[in-house]
């Protein structure tokens, strides 16, 4: 199993967090995703990861989490995300973790963990981006 793990301060109140996070489309955007797609608690998503076209359906859960989604199709064996979102001085800290094993049959040589890893940090960082720009603007 990889993991990657992201944080930040965000300069808002964890309520303001949420609702933001809340506007799926917009916050899945954020991160390149070049297309989604939200009906109810499905996600489609697709996005170049070097050569290759990632495609992933993706299915909200309850996890106790702010945010969860985990892979329901996709070239991942298992991949899921949650977001935190706690009080922090004057703002919130949210943090993001997505847990992953790729399925090697399907991946081959095109794409490896350490690839999906940095291709996933800076995913998260786009989405911490976003929601500064957001909530501060």
């Amino acid at each position: 199993m990889q993991t990657v793990t992201v944080s930040r301060r965000i300069d808002a109140p964890p309520e303001r967090v949420r609702d933001a996070m809340e506007d799926l489309e917009a916050f899945m955007l954020a991160a390149g995703f070049t297309e989604v797609t939200v009906d109810g608690d499905d996600m489609h998503l697709e996005n170049q990861v070097g050569l290759a076209t990632v495609t992933l359906d993706l299915r909200l859960v309850d996890t106790g989490a702010d945010l969860a989604y985990e892979q329901a199709d996709g070239f991942f064996e298992t991949m899921d995300t949650e977001y935190r979102v706690e009080p922090a001085a004057g703002g919130s800290e949210v943090t993001a973790t997505t847990d992953f094993e790729l399925d090697l049959a399907f991946v081959g040589q095109v794409l490896d963990a350490t690839v999906i890893k940095r291709q996933r940090r800076h995913e998260l960082e786009s989405q911490f981006d976003w929601l500064a720009a957001e909530l501060t603007a």
